[in-house]
């Protein structure tokens, strides 16, 4: 009975290691990646209003991103116009991939000695996503410009804004 036992507590030892080489078993996987171009974005073209004429009333020039102006309150836009121009960035990556565009938040102020005027409500052209064709895109943007009630005449510039760009 002894050797029964003992023959029989082999066993299930043995029959444990077995269950257990079955229970076990195993695959392999490869990992990859792939870089791709970074995104780019360089500035063609910088923002200009042209010429705007005001008067004792304050006002706005809005410009759009196809350089297409209008006036409001006390802005008038003069036949001489001058140089009017929509920033135009250019936007280069990978093939035909996609990107997210972001504008700035904040105003900024563009000066003539000591005077001020502010420039803000952004837009683009394409507005929130864009698309390249072949690796690029030209991504064009306008904003508001707000003149004060009398603005003192001069060139109005040193004002920069940033335009980000990201793959979705």
């Amino acid at each position: 009975m002894k050797k029964l036992f003992k023959l029989f507590a082999i066993a299930i030892v043995l029959f444990s290691f077995t269950a257990a080489t079955f229970a076990q078993v195993s695959a392999t996987a490869t990992a990859t990646a792939t870089i791709i171009t970074p995104i780019a974005i360089v500035k063609a073209t910088d923002m200009n209003f042209g010429n705007v004429a005001v008067n004792a009333t304050i006002g706005t020039v809005v410009l759009t991103p196809a350089s297409t102006r209008t006036a409001t309150g006390g802005c008038t836009l003069p036949a001489v116009g001058g140089t009017v121009t929509a920033a135009a960035f250019t936007v280069s990556g990978l093939g035909t991939s996609t990107y997210v565009i972001t504008l700035p938040v904040a105003a900024t102020t563009i000066t003539s000695g000591s005077n001020t005027m502010t420039v803000d409500t952004w837009t683009s052209t394409p507005t929130t996503t864009g698309a390249l064709s072949g690796g690029t895109q030209t991504l064009l943007v306008g904003g508001t410009l707000h003149a004060a009630a009398s603005q003192a005449a001069g060139v109005y510039d040193t004002g920069t804004f940033t335009v980000t760009v990201n793959y979705n």
